[in-house]
């Protein structure tokens, strides 16, 4: 965000920034979503909804589980919420007691960390390898484990990576006792291979998932949970008390989006693989180091070391030079330190130009 903020004040100056630091769709919500949420308003469904969410849109969450991951969910297992940060704080509050320990990757989202101690838990990190994709062995977990663990965070398609975990890894992790807590986001942004949902492999898991990413709403602020029965009415407690219910017209605009969407989300499914399949060849042209290529969600997370192991510094030399906003790697913790975030939804003409930008920079600066 720093950096969006100071490209933001060049651009306010004249300059034209390439803005690749942001994990935000480029496109515009698919026009079915738009129509729905509108007729919505227009019919004055704009009142509160159930704390869960409404029954057709859980309903139909449930199918779509179904029919991706043949995994059967109640909705009444199903608790729509104004987005997925608030999602994850509903789930937090409700499993964690002070102190309790929640195991994550590192590199990680940076919002994990800091919803799991704003409720008094403590993140334990497994530093990842970047040969392995930046994806948990199994072993690695395995030495974290301890009776204060209580959940075991996996993110698959990954941000900041891109990277997807494969079946045997998820199948061998959901063996762990503790919790599985999914946050499954990205799902559906994949270009070779498949995504698997941790309730393939257990029932002691909580999925987190929305629209965000795959529909294109991210203003819409809608986001859900899967959770284990016995914890479902705990955290629609906290809901009522603290959010009430999510956005009534959001919800009937995702609702058609999971009936209707498909595909226009194809459609920005197939532009995103075009730009990943140009992007990643241009970066290690550049000099960068990418070890296992990303196949899902819309990142590359490169190695710049030999540049930089400030990252932080980098990125903002690189925007202040060659005007393309870029995330560093420390943002998503001290092991992605030395490596830089690139994000593709942006118009194939706009990464070209960026990368181009990218490669004068770096010729100048030898």
């Amino acid at each position: 965000m720093d950096v969006l903020e100071r490209a933001q004040e060049l651009e306010r100056k004249g300059e034209q920034i390439i803005h690749l630091e942001v994990g935000e769709p480029d496109f515009d919500t698919p026009e079915c979503i738009n129509e729905a949420g509108y007729r919505a308003i227009c019919d004055g469904k704009t009142h509160y909804t159930h704390s869960m969410g409404l029954i057709e849109l859980r309903e139909a969450i449930a199918e779509d589980y179904w029919n991706k991951y043949r995994v059967r969910i109640s909705p009444d297992q199903i608790l729509v919420a104004s987005g997925t940060s608030p999602a994850m704080l509903l789930l937090f509050s409700t499993l964690l007691d002070e102190g309790d320990r929640v195991i994550l990757s590192n590199p990680y989202y940076p919002c994990y960390p800091n919803i799991i101690r704003f409720v008094g838990g403590t993140p334990v990190f497994v530093e990842v390898l970047e040969k392995e994709g930046f994806q948990y062995l199994p072993e690695m977990i395995e030495e974290k484990l301890s009776p204060e663990v209580k959940a075991i965070m996996i993110n698959s398609p990954a941000n900041p990576t891109g990277n997807i975990m494969s079946r045997v890894r998820m199948e061998r992790i959901a063996q762990f006792s503790p919790y599985i807590v999914s946050d499954e986001i990205y799902h559906g942004l994949v270009y070779e291979g498949k995504e698997h949902s941790i309730l393939e492999f257990t029932d002691r898991a909580f999925v987190i998932n929305g629209f965000s990413k795959l529909y294109a709403m991210t203003g819409w602020r809608l986001g859900y949970l899967i959770a284990p029965k016995e914890f479902i009415r705990p955290m629609q407690k906290i809901q009522q008390n603290l959010f009430i219910s999510a956005s009534s017209f959001s919800q009937w605009a995702a609702l058609a989006g999971l009936r209707q969407g498909e595909k226009e989300v194809r459609k920005m499914v197939e532009t995103y693989d075009r730009r990943r399949r140009y992007l990643i060849p241009r970066l290690r042209e550049l000099g960068f180091g990418i070890t296992v290529e990303p196949t899902g969600a819309f990142y590359v997370l490169a190695n710049a070391r030999r540049f930089s192991t400030d990252s932080y510094r980098l990125a903002f030399d690189i925007l202040q030079e060659a005007k393309v906003g870029v995330a560093p790697g420390i943002d998503f913790g001290s092991n992605a330190e030395g490596y830089l975030r690139f994000c593709y939804a942006n118009s194939m003409e706009n990464i070209m130009e960026g990368m181009n930008r990218l490669e004068r920079y770096l010729k100048r600066s030898k």
